[in-house]
């Protein structure tokens, strides 16, 4: 009669042999542990980073256009006319026009410091309607109105109320040589980082007592998703019908996606280094298997001697190699999690961990078993009952 050996009998048999000896397999399970967590880890956190990036871009929209001067022939810097945003307003398809103009202006803290040290701070007039245009929010405070806009009173961008100190509206600062009061300071602007280290001031007020020549430097320009090609078609012609090859044309969103392309690539790298621990994991399996088969050749011996077939002594051990690598693999796959959504958590992201992350973390875990165990198993089925009793 043909001996048989049951699915169940394989598993207590190859978990018997990981409890023999538990310090040098959850050695090796390590190895494999480190792997799959660093890969399911960093497969998380771009989950997370691509989602919060995904949901930014859903509350900004990528329907924002910016228009600014570019260069002449020569090489000399040029001009938009004053009247740009205007025209550019009468474009059907334009929902929203707004502009800022660079002011030949420092901003300080106080009138006492050296006019040496700027802080690398702009000056720019605004205009009213800035915040509905670029859907950003003010963090204290209010923004410029039509009356206030008039008189030295500023909104700051987030970068430029910390380095000028600033923490509540109602302080004053030092603005190409007027004291300005603080109205209100602005939450970061992703799409108009240039913002968030500016002081803003009224068109009216920058022109009156800082000689703003009335030139916008960036007019910023919403439209309908469906129509932002159209619409970029042509805006540099209208800003500026005289010389349209002058003018530069963008879209911010752009750069936000051009980041989450140079996270992918970093994700590729990180990935392929996972995939090296995991390597190096399944090679520490793989030893690990075969110093048992050397150091259990009298068992060996002493099964075969009772009846079990070349083919159990593969599946007893073989069974140990996918039980270690499934544990360890199961162990990075909790742990990686773990990692991933504490960091998206401690960033302010969405927590995403893919499932397809842990099941492939566990397929590949298994994979590395077989393979590492496939050699120490077939090693020990040659092993002779005679020579494995001597």
């Amino acid at each position: 009669m043909r001996s048989r050996l049951l699915p169940r009998d394989v598993l207590r048999t190859g978990a018997a042999g990981l409890r023999a000896r538990p310090g040098r397999m959850a050695l090796a399970a390590l190895g494999i542990a480190i792997g799959i967590a660093a890969m399911v880890c960093v497969v998380g956190v771009t989950a997370s980073s691509t989602e919060n990036l995904n949901r930014r871009l859903a509350v900004l929209g990528t329907n924002l256009l910016t228009v600014a001067p570019g260069a002449s022939m020569d090489g000399a810097p040029t001009h938009l006319p004053p009247e740009a945003p205007m025209m550019i307003a009468g474009i059907p398809a334009v929902t929203a026009v707004t502009a800022t103009g660079t002011v030949t202006a420092s901003a300080y803290r106080s009138d006492l410091i050296p006019p040496i040290q700027t802080g690398s701070l702009a000056v720019l007039a605004a205009r009213p309607d800035l915040p509905d245009t670029l859907r950003t929010t003010l963090a204290r405070g209010a923004f410029l109105n039509a009356a206030t806009a008039r008189f030295p009173v500023t909104v700051l961008g987030s970068a430029a109320a910390v380095r000028l100190n600033v923490v509540a509206p109602g302080e004053q600062v030092w603005l190409g040589g007027h004291w300005f009061t603080v109205t209100g300071i602005l939450t970061p602007t992703p799409l108009a980082p240039e913002l968030d280290s500016a002081a803003l001031i009224g068109w009216d007020v920058a022109e009156r007592l800082l000689r703003f020549d009335g030139h916008p430097t960036t007019v910023y320009v919403r439209t309908y998703d469906a129509t932002v090609e159209s619409v970029r078609a042509i805006l540099a012609g209208t800003a500026d019908p005289e010389t349209p090859d002058e003018v530069q044309v963008s879209r911010p969103s752009d750069a936000l996606i051009a980041k989450r392309a140079a996270g992918d690539t970093l994700t590729a790298l990180l990935l392929s280094l996972g995939a090296v621990a995991l390597l190096v994991g399944g090679v520490g399996v793989a030893n690990t298997m075969i110093v048992s088969v050397l150091e259990r050749r009298s068992e060996i011996g002493l099964r075969r001697s009772l009846g079990a077939t070349r083919r159990h002594i593969r599946l007893q051990f073989l069974a140990e190699s996918l039980t270690l690598s499934g544990a360890g693999g199961l162990a990075g796959v909790l742990f990686g999690a773990a990692l991933a959504s504490a960091y998206a958590l401690h960033e302010g992201w969405p927590v995403v961990i893919p499932l397809w992350a842990a099941g492939t973390g566990l397929a590949a875990a298994m994979l590395i078993g077989g393979v590492a165990g496939g050699y120490p198993a077939w090693r020990a089925a040659r092993v002779s009952p005679t020579e494995a009793l001597r």
